[in-house]
């Protein structure tokens, strides 16, 4: 079986040794993916902005994968605070509404500070 590896062009990438997607048959795992526009590397101070950057950055790689938003089979969020979580829930819906994969949701802290939400989905084809 055939494996691919899929960067974003973020540099994270490199430095920390990482690939936004790895495929591996009919599985594409998407790393944890934050809110930046990765072609101007800024960073929106709204977390629902942020989540909806987070799935435009997903949706560019899995189409680059070969994959599509549907094919998605699991989510894990982890959230910075509780507090967001109601904040972001409507740009949840929009991306993943009709799709309805298992999800997790986790608060926990994130790398850098004005991270408030990263999202990491796998998804399947077969």
């Amino acid at each position: 079986m055939s494996r691919k590896l899929i960067s974003s062009g973020s540099p994270f990438e490199a430095t920390m040794g990482y690939s936004r997607a790895v495929v591996q048959g009919d599985w594409c795992f998407v790393s944890g993916t934050t809110g930046y526009d990765y072609a101007s590397m800024t960073m929106p101070e709204d977390p629902a902005e942020q989540a909806r950057n987070c799935f435009a950055t997903i949706a560019k790689v899995l189409d680059e994968a070969g994959f599509a938003m549907a094919d998605i089979v699991r989510v894990q969020y982890t959230v910075t605070d509780t507090a967001l979580v109601e904040v972001i829930v409507p740009a949840l819906g929009e991306a993943l509404g009709e799709i309805r994969p298992a999800a997790t949701m986790v608060i926990a802290d994130l790398i850098k500070p004005e991270m408030k939400i990263e999202i990491e989905v796998t998804a399947f084809r077969g």
